[in-house]
C-alpha cells in the first residue's frame, strides 16, 4: 500500500519561470518579475523542485560563486502541504549537495523568516547577530 509520503518526490533542477512565481506567491513569498526570474534561474548553482503526484508544490535553490560564497534561497512549500516535513526534505537535498561539491571553506548563508529558523538550525545554520556580524539586505526598488 502506498503511503502519503510516497507521493512526494524531490527532483534536482529549477522550475519554469511561471511555476517559480506561482510557488513563491502560493507560499506567501514576494512575487518577482518574469524578467528577473528568467535571468536568475539559469544562474542557480543547485536547485530542487518538490513534486506531489507529479505536480510542483515546493522548491529550493542555492546560488553563489561556486567556491567561496553560497546562499540558500527560495525555500517554499505550498500551504496545503506544509507541516509534513517537506521543507526538511528540500533542505536535506540542498545541504547534501553543498557537502558533496562545495569547498570546505565556503561560507553558506540564508535569511530565515520567522519560525523557519528552527528548520535551518537543524541543518547547522546559526544566527550571525551577536557573533560580530549581522545579516543585512537591500532591494533595488526602481519604479
Amino acid at each position: 500500500m502506498e503511503s502519503h509520503a510516497d507521493r512526494y518526490e524531490v527532483r534536482p533542477g529549477v522550475p519554469t519561470v511561471e511555476v517559480f512565481r506561482r510557488l513563491r506567491t502560493d507560499a506567501g513569498l514576494s512575487d518577482k518579475s518574469p524578467e528577473a526570474v528568467a535571468l536568475a534561474l539559469p544562474n542557480t548553482w543547485f536547485g530542487v523542485v518538490l513534486h506531489h503526484d507529479g505536480e510542483p508544490i515546493g522548491m529550493g535553490r542555492i546560488i553563489g560563486d561556486g567556491g567561496t560564497a553560497f546562499q540558500v534561497v527560495d525555500i517554499c512549500v505550498h500551504p496545503a502541504h506544509q507541516g509534513a516535513g517537506l521543507g526538511r526534505r528540500i533542505m536535506a537535498a540542498l545541504t547534501e549537495e553543498l557537502e558533496r561539491r562545495a569547498p570546505a571553506t565556503a561560507y553558506v548563508s540564508l535569511i530565515a523568516d520567522g519560525p523557519a529558523r528552527h528548520l535551518y538550525a537543524k541543518f547547522g545554520f546559526a544566527d550571525t547577530a551577536g557573533h560580530g556580524s549581522v545579516g543585512m539586505y537591500r532591494t533595488i526598488g526602481r519604479r
